[in-house]
């Protein structure tokens, strides 16, 4: 009878972590690529810090291209079908323009800069996905019959490391309908790429999102991350609180001077602890009231530089 016991609580458990596992997937967002996008005249500047980038315009992608439209629509669905949450670029574009007027709006306290953000790394905060799924595709037409070519890339909207691609030419087909080209074309092979994507989703809830911690010193003469605290060093304090706290210790001290310190591959849960969802500045700002607590008292300023990158400043604000 115990035995009995002991077996149905380990099916039940088991059966419950199975559960709780296929419950949360990745939330994707579909962009078209940035070769698409330059093939197609759909491209802005934007000055980032004196250097002038070119980079996709997804806006007036989206406001003019209707067979763009019709081919996220159709990613939507094949995703969708497959039990995974999409969000909408269109929608999150409109959310973009309202929130831009708010950040013209703010300024440093201490030299009155304005936000250092690009329009990409706007769209990335916003739309909150964890992978953005990007298609370029080229249709071919040879006599009466048409197929498509394609690449779907998943990239990671933290590290901007792509976890999972399709590609491939389609069988040709009489019918002139690109979403049922582009349908026709990736059938074989959307099984697997998603099967990717949840491998990869599944390694971010065991060892945690990477992320990359900027960590500087203002010229105040006051601070550097040789200064002593008892017998630690602060750089080793920080190494400390991170080890404490990334997921299973894990973090790359990349480069580190007395007035510099980067830190890459730093892995941050997925959730905090109340459940919500934990993104990089989150985390940063765990660090920095860590140091503004006793006995360090060190004022921070945390300057976010994208979804998966935060700049953390000791000495001022």
């Amino acid at each position: 009878m115990k035995i009995k016991t002991l077996l149905s609580i380990m099916m039940l458990t088991a059966f419950s972590l199975s559960a709780m596992a296929q419950a949360k997937k990745p939330t994707l967002m579909v962009v078209p690529s940035e070769a698409w996008c330059k093939a197609h005249g759909y491209e802005q500047t934007f000055d980032n810090q004196g250097m002038i980038e070119e980079i996709p315009d997804y806006k007036a992608a989206v406001s003019s291209d209707q067979q763009l439209n019709a081919i996220i629509s159709k990613i939507n669905t094949l995703m969708a079908d497959r039990g995974f949450p999409l969000k909408d670029l269109q929608q999150n574009l409109r959310s973009i323009s309202n929130l831009s007027a708010e950040d013209r709006l703010i300024t440093s306290k201490t030299s009155g800069s304005n936000i250092q953000e690009s329009p990409l790394d706007r769209l990335r905060r916003t739309a909150k996905a964890d992978i953005l799924l990007e298609i370029d595709w080229m249709v071919n037409t040879v006599g009466p019959k048409s197929s498509i070519t394609y690449n779907l890339r998943a990239i990671d909207a933290y590290s901007n490391k792509q976890v999972a691609g399709a590609q491939g030419t389609g069988k040709g087909s009489f019918s002139a309908e690109i979403p049922v080209l582009l349908e026709e074309a990736v059938q074989d092979h959307m099984d697997s790429f998603v099967e990717r994507l949840q491998s990869h989703f599944d390694d971010l809830l065991t060892n945690g999102r990477e992320v990359v911690l900027d960590m500087r010193v203002f010229d105040i003469g006051t601070i550097d991350f040789e200064k002593m605290y008892g017998d630690l060093e602060l750089s080793e304090v920080i190494d400390n609180w991170l080890s404490d706290n990334c997921v299973n210790h894990r973090f790359s001290k990349s480069d580190a001077t007395e007035s510099m310190i980067l830190y890459e591959q730093v892995r941050i849960p997925l959730y905090k602890a109340n459940g919500s969802a934990q993104d990089t500045y989150g985390f940063a700002r765990e660090l920095a009231r860590f140091l503004g607590a006793s006995p360090y008292n060190i004022t921070v300023k945390t300057v976010n530089r994208g979804l998966g990158r935060c700049l953390l400043i000791l000495g001022e604000k």
